[in-house]
């Protein structure tokens, strides 16, 4: 074998070598995730299994697939985007990133013909946007009805979040980077009295438990979000 030959066959071997991409190794499951129920809602390369908010196709702009990450475009204008398929009982998990003063959310419980207060929302948004910020609208609430845990673990804006929202029977749990954060019952007298005070306080059917897709907001600032997954559960 000439120089020339030995030359390529190090650069094959090398190549062979080379670790996979970062993208190439977001938004899998694990066999045993796999076996235990989990599904993805996002496959890592494009909206399958989305559609607009109350609409039957998808978003024509605003949100875009790059290496591995879903973004919202910052005043993209793409709307809000839900999945195809509806939950009832379920564990959502996925990881998150906003900018500085950014603002978005994650909305579960969705009803499509009640536009204006579609379902409760995860909220998701830079703490320090405003001082004077309730703690009902801060990251990882029930926005505008419930405050999350004050020692909340949240992370700064530009690095990656991971949260959770627990659906099961009457009971839900809100989860921020390892940690319940709020927890609360559908239905109950605190969630009423919270209701009744809050601006979705003359939203008919608000807060109740329905079967629902799963909204990815749009609030005109950029977010981004990958390993979104979903295990359904049976109601207690």
């Amino acid at each position: 074998m000439n120089l020339k030959h030995i030359a390529l066959a190090a650069l094959l071997v090398c190549a062979v070598a080379l670790p996979s991409s970062a993208a190439d190794e977001l938004n899998q499951l694990t066999s045993k995730e796999k076996k235990n129920g989990w599904k993805l809602l996002f496959d890592g390369k494009s909206l399958t299994g989305w559609h607009s908010y109350a609409k039957t196709d998808g978003p024509k702009q605003g949100w875009v697939v790059e290496d591995g990450i879903l973004k919202c475009v910052a005043k993209g204008h793409g709307g809000d985007i839900v999945t195809v398929d509806k939950f009832k009982d379920f564990d959502l998990q996925w990881d998150w990133m906003l900018p500085a003063k950014a603002n978005n959310g994650v909305k579960y419980l969705v009803s499509e013909t009640r536009i204006s207060a579609p379902g409760h929302e995860y909220q998701m948004v830079d703490d320090t946007i405003d001082a004077a910020m309730p703690a009902k609208r801060s990251t990882a609430s029930f926005y505008e009805v419930l405050p999350p845990d004050a020692k909340k673990p949240l992370k700064t804006p530009g690095e990656w979040n991971h949260s959770r929202i627990l659906v099961q029977g009457n009971h839900v749990e809100h989860w921020l980077n390892g940690k319940k954060v709020l927890a609360y019952e559908l239905g109950s007298l605190e969630v009423k009295a919270a209701i009744a005070e809050s601006k979705f306080k003359d939203k008919p059917g608000f807060g109740d438990k329905i079967t629902g897709p799963i909204m990815l907001t749009e609030h005109q600032d950029e977010a981004s979000y990958r390993n979104i997954k979903i295990r359904e559960l049976t109601a207690k």
